[in-house]
């Protein structure tokens, strides 16, 4: 452990983080003092104590409001393509710091190495389709009922856009929203997790270097740590027309409803609760693959991560017997030893709810196929670390219908596709599905407006993990939003039709008269 702490020592000073105690609250090319609680972030990897940051008072919520509603004056007339370049330069930054910034999101987090250094990568990818996307802000035209007239549409800016943040990805759910929004012309004030606040105040020394020698105004990116009642304060700001936040489902009724009260725009990327279903005809090897690292990636801890596997029954014993014989082979321990599989969970209270779904699943008749179990001793200290769990379970136990952030994976099996379709949009979330099949009916049916009811429906893939290029979100109660790839930038703008009339006459639309 003498040598991670080296390591970590030496990620924070390239990050240029103080490990004592840090300001976690930037007007964007300047930080504040941080009045507010002060947070401490412990690591769940080994439970050592990483740093402390202070959070944002009242008083510096307000100050970091005025100074983006000023920057959005400034902001709003750079060119798109000027405003794509500061883009292009962060995506630049953030190669040249992704090795630190991927060990810090592994160590602050707890999932893979591999698993950060991707996260970062995430980042870059977006910078990088941001960068196109810059360029591509596509208006429409279409023709007028009235002769010499010209209709359209456009997009504008829509000002300050919030971005509250989840621990599991605490650096590229940010990026994803930042670096479309700023191309698009607003500012951003982000609300990180306060369970990895270390992550953000990184993000925005990176950026902050990248904006300062551009001369970008002062208040283009605030970050603002705090509890939920800074996300509260976001929540019902009138001055803040877009709010995006990303976790559970019960924190996005709450946002939805403070925002929807004021009448501002909600972004919401909520709870999953994915299912994989196993044809007669799959392929076992692929389906092992799928469900495995979709069940125990990152710990079980994505909104995209495998939580339900509906199998077939002429193949129900076939897969269950390699799913179990996969877990067997899993190795958990420190993520950022490459050698190991699964990391820990976040904390203890994510462990309380693992012991405690396990229980219930019990309970409620569920058949424990690998044992869990809270994990103790040498290199397990922390006390975060668990065993990811296989239980034999039916659909409508009251545990299955709900999330568990955590490696529990719920079988069961079906006999028929219709049926088995049922069993997957049979829970009230709907971001991520996939099917496992070389029937090209079945998965043909599964993609069909009387298939998957996510957002986000796969074909021999599984549930986890997500391309930049296609819109990311899903339906029910994970929220409707939509981020990162295809048209999810419009979110971040507001429509405005024109007409022109180059005319010498007014006639009027519908052919209606008025004469004077």
């Amino acid at each position: 452990m003498a040598d991670l702490q080296d390591q970590i020592k030496e990620v924070l000073q390239t990050l240029g983080i103080n490990k004592e105690i840090s300001s976690g609250v930037s007007t964007g090319n300047n930080w504040l003092e941080g009045k507010g609680e002060v947070f401490a972030s412990y690591s769940p990897v080994d439970g050592s104590l990483i740093g402390k940051v202070k959070g944002a008072s009242k008083e510096e919520y307000e100050q970091i409001i005025q100074t983006s509603s000023k920057a959005f004056k400034e902001w709003r007339t750079w060119t798109a393509p000027q405003r794509g370049e500061i883009v292009r330069q962060i995506g630049d930054a953030l190669r040249t710091y992704k090795e630190p910034l991927g060990k810090l999101v592994s160590y602050e987090m707890g999932k893979s190495l591999q698993e950060g250094y991707g996260e970062v990568q995430e980042m870059i990818d977006i910078c990088d389709f941001a960068v196109g996307l810059s360029r591509q802000l596509y208006g429409l035209t279409m023709h007028s009922e009235r002769p010499l007239h010209r209709m359209y549409e456009q997009y504008h800016p829509l000002g300050i856009v919030g971005i509250i943040s989840a621990f599991n990805f605490p650096v590229a759910v940010w990026s994803w929203n930042s670096m479309l929004a700023w191309v698009c012309g607003d500012v951003c004030i982000w609300k990180p997790s306060e369970k990895t606040p270390l992550c953000s105040i990184a993000c925005q020394v990176i950026t902050q270097k990248v904006f300062k020698e551009n001369n970008v105004p002062e208040g283009v990116s605030c970050l603002v740590n705090g509890d939920y009642k800074v996300g509260e304060l976001i929540s019902n700001d009138k001055r803040v027309p877009l709010v995006s936040a990303t976790g559970s489902s019960r924190m996005g009724k709450l946002v939805a409803a403070a925002v929807g009260a004021r009448l501002g725009k909600s972004l919401l990327e909520l709870g999953g609760n994915n299912a994989i279903i196993v044809t007669e005809d799959a392929d076992l090897k692929m389906t092992t693959i799928g469900a495995v690292f979709g069940a125990v990636g990152t710990c079980g801890q994505r909104c995209t991560s495998t939580r339900r596997l509906i199998i077939h029954e002429s193949i129900y014993d076939k897969v269950k017997d390699a799913i179990t014989k996969a877990y067997g082979q899993l190795k958990i321990g420190n993520p950022l030893d490459e050698s190991n599989h699964v990391g820990p969970l976040i904390d203890k209270d994510a462990v309380s709810l693992y012991s405690a779904a396990i229980e219930k699943a019990k309970s409620e008749g569920g058949t424990v196929l690998v044992e869990g179990g809270v994990l103790g001793g040498q290199g397990y200290e922390s006390g975060c670390y668990v065993k990811p769990c296989i239980i034999e379970a039916k659909n409508d136990f009251e545990i299955v219908q709900h999330e568990t952030f955590a490696p529990i994976l719920y079988i069961m099996k079906y006999t028929h596709l219709d049926e088995a379709i049922a069993m997957q949009n049979g829970v009230v979330q709907g971001l991520s599905s996939a099917i496992m099949t070389t029937n090209l009916r079945a998965a043909e049916q599964f993609l069909s407006a009387s298939g998957s009811d996510c957002g986000i429906a796969n074909v021999n893939i599984g549930t986890s993990g997500a391309e930049i290029g296609g819109a990311f979100g899903g339906e029910k109660e994970t929220g409707g939003g939509r981020e990162s790839g295809s048209d999810a930038w419009k979110v971040y703008m507001r429509r405005q039709t024109n007409t022109i009339n180059y005319s010498t006459e007014l006639p009027l639309a519908q052919g209606i008269k008025f004469d004077l």
